[in-house]
């Protein structure tokens, strides 16, 4: 069956609802496993039954958090073998291995100390349910490193710890520990959770500051905001300096996002970031320079370049270089890449029909063609032809060299939103955090008010940062090998339309009823609390 593209759009479409509904959860259960082992460890220190008053509320927020979020990850799981089975086939043995991990992870170690930790409060000693707090946020946070190394992967595929075999027609991987040490899934690692920790601490701090703006649980709420806004201020930093470092994973292994991302078009020494803008929609063949892909920016001089090469006078290439090449920096245009691609696909090819025909000395002929050294680098880095296979889906005349590189003002505004908010969040909590030292927290109502306005914000700004990943690795599912046309399941359009409003329909319910129990909880407020 020939893949229909609406059948695509829709298979994308249903992804993305499903990733994102699920990352409402994720960055949540992240931060608030860690605050609900803070709590529960002043009061195992102290004994006091106040703050163990404090544990017991915001772990039943966690609890409801918790099962929503593992429902919404298995289904998003499944989709793998349903709408993306050819992504499966080709590059399953690399990516299901940290999902299994992960699997073996959430489904024992979390599900277990889970278990000790929401039902062991009467039943198991003080260190033991501690311990069972502790070792439940150390798991949950492990679980989001696994599906991070996985995700790493498709974002930098490196001949490192993988290999396209010719005789399967499929990535395998040569090397697990260079999997799971791979820069670009450890920084990314590092900048989710922080993420998920300022997450949560907002939430406990908005709370918190709704319930002293109404004059309820004050006690309760200063001991919560104070927690918050400790835990938030160390976060909500350790977010910038550890997003610097993935700009800087993204701008030498991503070049096509990383141009996205700032809206530049034409490559330049010494590039600025814009701080504000409003980009255009321009094909990259008629921009001649990077003020006209813009109606209006505000730029930051140099601070691109520092950014993505650690040197402020240092050349970022735009769309443009990264698809016509730019010689004098060593940049291969779009055209020379299909061309080696094309010539791997006719390799692959070749073997199968020579294996077919028995002929041996055919078979090595295009095998030792598929794996020759096509450029070497320092540090003994190379690149085979077999390396650059997915660009062979661009070799057609006909494809718009516009396709190779995702969609600028989604990327842009998605980026740009994020970094934004991330720098609220840091003022936020230093001001939160000078004001609970003060002991003036309790009776400042604009910083009472603006933090409970600003729970929201960090889904906000975690959904923005996840549609810049993803939207920005366009149009390729694994970077460079494997493109998203080419990833997903050749079924019907009526089956994907209907999961999709099965799943739409399904999601609205569950967010509507954690919501309510959500708005339930926090309306009650803490037990025994004043």
């Amino acid at each position: 069956m020939a893949l229909d593209l609406n059948m695509l759009e829709w298979a994308r479409a249903q992804f993305a609802m499903t990733a994102l509904f699920h990352f409402f959860f994720v960055p949540f259960t992240l931060g608030m496993s860690f605050i609900v082992a803070f709590f529960e460890t002043i009061y195992v220190k102290t004994g006091k039954e106040e703050w163990k008053s404090i544990t017991q509320f915001w772990q039943l927020i966690f609890a409801i958090n918790f099962a929503l979020g593992l429902s919404t990850g298995i289904i998003h799981e499944f989709e793998f073998g349903t709408n993306w089975s050819t992504y499966s086939w080709v590059v399953g043995d690399i990516f299901g291995a940290p999902l299994a991990v992960e699997g073996i992870v959430a489904f024992f170690m979390e599900a277990t100390f889970a278990a000790i930790s929401f039902f062991g409060w009467k039943r198991v000693s003080k260190g033991v349910h501690l311990a069972s707090s502790w070792l439940l946020a150390i798991g949950s946070n492990l679980s989001a490193l696994w599906i991070l190394i996985a995700n790493g992967f498709m974002q930098h595929p490196s001949n490192e710890f993988l290999k396209f075999d010719i005789d399967t027609s499929r990535a395998v991987m040569v090397d697990f520990w260079k999997l799971i040490a791979q820069p670009v899934a450890q920084v990314k690692f590092l900048h989710v959770v922080s993420a998920g920790y300022t997450l949560a601490s907002i939430f406990v701090l908005g709370i918190s500051a709704y319930y002293l703006l109404r004059k309820k649980h004050v006690e309760f709420a200063k001991k919560s905001a104070a927690v918050a806004a400790a835990f938030g201020l160390v976060s909500s930093i350790f977010v910038a300096v550890i997003g610097d470092e993935h700009a800087y994973e993204v701008a030498n292994t991503q070049p096509t996002k990383i141009a996205a991302m700032e809206g530049l078009y034409v490559g330049e020494k010494g590039a600025p970031i814009v701080a504000f803008g409003f980009p255009k929609n321009l094909p990259a063949n008629e921009v001649t320079s990077n003020d006209q892909a813009f109606a209006f920016k505000i730029e930051i001089p140099k601070l691109l370049s520092i950014l993505g090469k650690r040197n402020p006078n240092a050349f970022v290439p735009g769309l443009k270089d990264l698809i016509d090449g730019n010689p004098e920096y060593g940049i291969w245009p779009l055209s020379k890449l299909a061309k080696i691609g094309a010539e791997a696909r006719a390799d692959l090819r070749a073997y199968h029909e020579a294996k077919a025909k028995g002929d041996t000395a055919a078979m090595e002929a295009a095998k030792r063609d598929f794996y020759s050294v096509v450029w070497s680098g320092p540090n003994g880095l190379k690149l085979t032809k077999s390396d650059l296979i997915g660009y062979g889906y661009f070799a057609n005349n006909n494809v718009n060299p516009d396709l190779i590189h995702p969609p600028v003002p989604p990327v842009f505004y998605s980026f740009h939103i994020m970094v934004g908010l991330g720098f609220w969040f840091i003022l936020l909590f230093l001001w939160a955090w000078i004001a609970v030292i003060k002991g003036s927290f309790e009776n400042s109502k604009l910083l009472q008010t603006l933090a409970t306005l600003s729970v929201p914000l960090p889904w906000i700004a975690t959904s923005f940062g996840w549609m810049t990943a993803e939207i920005g690795r366009q149009p390729w599912t694994v970077f460079g090998m494997l493109p998203t046309a080419e990833s997903a399941t050749p079924i019907a359009l009526q089956n994907v339309q209907a999961t999709f409003f099965m799943f739409l329909t399904a999601f609205v319910i569950l967010g509507i009823a954690e919501l309510k129990i959500l708005f339930t909880v926090v309306k009650h407020g803490p037990k025994g609390a004043h």
